[in-house]
C-alpha cells in the first residue's frame, strides 16, 4: 500500500457539525452549508479514523477487521474523496500519483462486493426562512401580506397569504 509522506493524514471537520449515529449510519449536518450527509457504515468507519493521527494503511485494516473481508487502499480514497467534495475534512488530502481515481462503478467492478463501498448522500436543508410558508393566515387584514418572505397580498376566506 502507498503511504504519503511529508503530507498530513486526514483529519475530519469538528468545529459546525452535528454528528448523530442512526442504527449504523452516521449522519453529519453541516451548520455552514445547511447540508446534511449520510454516511453509510464503511463510510462512517473511515471518517471516524479520520483523526489525523491514522494512515491510509491503518484505515484499510480496520475496515478489514470489521467487515472479514480484505480491504483495497482505492476504497479508503473514494471515502476521502466524497468527503473533501462535501467539506467534511479540515484540508485536502492528496493522493499518490501512483493511486488513481475510480468512479463509484469502476471501484464496484475492481474490488466487488466484499466489502460495501462508502457512500455519502447529502441533501441541502432549507433554513427556517426559505422553508416558511406564504399561505398563512393575513396578520393585517386586506391587502399585501404582512409575513416575513410573503411577496403576495391577502386574499380568499380565510384571508391567507399567497403569491
Amino acid at each position: 500500500m502507498t503511504e504519503i509522506r511529508n503530507q498530513p493524514l486526514p483529519r475530519a471537520r469538528q468545529e459546525r457539525l452535528v454528528v448523530r449515529e442512526l442504527s449504523g449510519e452516521l449522519l453529519v449536518y453541516d451548520l455552514d452549508r445547511n447540508k446534511a450527509h449520510c454516511l453509510n457504515q464503511t463510510a462512517a468507519l473511515v471518517w471516524k479514523r479520520c483523526d489525523g493521527q491514522t494512515s491510509i494503511a491503518e484505515m484499510c485494516r480496520v475496515l478489514e477487521q470489521a467487515t472479514g473481508a480484505p480491504v483495497e487502499e482505492q476504497v479508503i480514497w473514494f471515502a476521502l474523496d466524497q468527503f473533501t467534495r462535501d467539506h467534511l475534512l479540515e484540508k485536502r488530502v492528496n493522493r499518490p500519483a501512483d493511486v488513481h481515481r475510480l468512479s463509484r462503478r469502476a471501484l464496484i467492478q475492481r474490488v466487488g462486493l466484499a466489502v460495501s463501498i462508502p457512500l455519502v448522500v447529502s441533501v441541502v436543508a432549507p433554513t427556517v426562512f426559505a422553508s416558511a410558508s406564504c399561505t398563512q393566515l393575513c396578520p393585517g387584514g386586506l391587502g399585501q401580506c404582512a409575513v416575513p418572505g410573503c411577496q403576495g397580498s391577502c386574499s380568499g376566506i380565510p384571508l391567507t397569504c399567497g403569491p
